[in-house]
């Protein structure tokens, strides 16, 4: 039977140079990389933890060509891999929405890469309001004005047009796409992507000092991204790389 929502996390495989190169510096170019595969596999994880509480089938929406025995590689067999690598971002959400709906799926989700936290109450809320009646959109804004998490029942074109990607409009702009063709909005609780040092220092404080970025929200425990800051702190300098470039970017 095939799931009633398909979840399509945007997914670049992961490679020294090419891969969250925004974590850069503080990270080194390999350390970014290495963040990548951890929060793909987490990510992963997360949408497979949902599944069991509603009917969701999870995705990696891939790019470059060519890479799919990356994620072949790293991935549990139950995610299903589809390519979607445009020139332009707008075209491979669009894309990748157009292919979990052509898979059978009744609506269908594209998810970023960069926050391995997002709890897991959030794909399972989409879901949900994904399954009532009437068409309507799901929108996980994200605390950089983007967004982390776009959900709908048919592949509207316009809700990728027209928007500023990559700066704090996207969020504002989509709503404002959504408005021009009388769709509802449900609107997810903000989270944050891990994108920048301020972002990377809030994951950090969440996986190894047990703050929390909503106080009303259980965050996802990612394991393999815990594993991996906690072995950056242990055995490189990270912490004092985190701490420079915190100063310095408040300094600006």
């Amino acid at each position: 039977m095939v799931a009633t929502c398909g979840i399509a996390v945007m997914a670049k495989a992961s490679t020294p140079g090419r891969t969250k190169t925004r974590l850069v510096p503080p990270l080194s170019f390999e350390e970014a990389a290495r963040c990548n595969t951890a929060f793909l596999r987490d990510i992963a994880e997360n949408i497979l933890a949902a599944s069991a509480q509603a009917s969701i089938a999870g995705y990696m929406a891939f790019g470059p060509p060519g890479s799919q025995p990356f994620f072949q590689d790293i991935l549990p067999r139950e995610i299903g891999l589809i390519e979607a690598w445009q020139a332009n971002f707008g075209d491979c959400l669009h894309s990748a929405i157009a292919q979990l709906l052509a898979l059978g799926h009744g609506s269908a989700v594209v998810l970023n890469s960069d926050s391995p936290t997002l709890p897991t109450s959030l794909l399972i809320e989409t879901a949900d309001v994904l399954a009532g009646p009437g068409d309507r959109v799901v929108l996980g804004p994200a605390a950089d004005g983007g967004y982390y998490l776009l959900g709908m029942k048919h592949a509207h074109r316009r809700l990728f047009e027209d928007v500023a990607w990559s700066t704090e409009r996207v969020a504002g702009q989509t709503r404002e796409r959504a408005g021009e063709l009388g769709l509802p909005v449900h609107i997810l609780p903000t989270w944050y992507d891990v994108d920048d040092v301020r972002a990377l220092r809030m994951l950090q404080a969440e996986l190894l000092e047990h703050a929390s970025f909503a106080m009303d929200l259980c965050p996802n425990r990612p394991r393999h991204t815990r594993a991996l800051m906690q072995s950056l702190m242990e055995t490189t300098d990270l912490q004092d790389r985190l701490a420079f470039n915190s100063f310095r970017r408040a300094a600006e």
